[in-house]
């Protein structure tokens, strides 16, 4: 088994040697390191660390903001460390630690508990958008052509005009009148 550890901070003005010599004392054999956000979704040397555990083997960190912003964020990293067969353990946050079925219970809940607020989000989202059509709002890109445009572009390639021709008279591209005449049976 080999402990990983993780350390992040924000701004270069914060000095990552804090945590880093947390983590050796705490035993990490080797400490992954970076200066990026934690709202920041790709960040490197996470992946990298993600990328080279190996069942067994454990990540540390000495708080949990230390390597999530959000609840989502958090559960997507532990999942992945998970789906490694790795371990996690926060040292300042002892009830954050997935080798113990206390941990597991708690990291459970946590995710119980972000589902049930994303869901709620989604149900939010689709009543505001009943009541915005309900209002006249119309969703999605604007058509590249008016009513009109689309009854001349279709007379058009009936008279034997090429898509690319009637393309170009518009400033639209040959797909979307290809679009059109599919959806029309010319």
């Amino acid at each position: 088994m080999t402990v990983f550890g993780y350390a992040r901070c924000s701004t270069d003005g914060q000095d990552l040697s804090g945590q880093i010599e947390a983590l050796r004392s705490a035993g990490c054999g080797r400490v992954y390191h970076e200066k990026v956000s934690g709202a920041r979704i790709d960040r490197r040397e996470l992946d990298r660390l993600i990328r080279r555990l190996r069942p067994g083997d454990q990540v540390m960190v000495t708080r949990l903001d230390r390597l999530a912003r959000s609840t989502r964020d958090l559960l997507n990293v532990l999942e992945a460390i998970g789906k490694a067969g790795a371990s996690f353990r926060s040292i300042h946050d002892r009830w954050a630690d997935t080798s113990t079925p206390h941990g597991r219970l708690i990291l459970v809940v946590l995710g119980g508990l972000a589902e049930y607020e994303r869901e709620l989000i989604l149900a939010r989202t689709a009543e505001g958008m009943v009541r915005a059509r309900e209002r006249g709002v119309k969703f999605g890109r604007p058509r590249a052509l008016s009513h009109f445009q689309r009854q001349e572009a279709l007379q058009r390639l009936r008279n034997g005009e090429s898509q690319s021709d009637i393309a170009r008279s518009y400033g639209v591209s040959a797909p979307t009148i290809s679009r059109l005449r599919a959806t029309s049976a010319v």
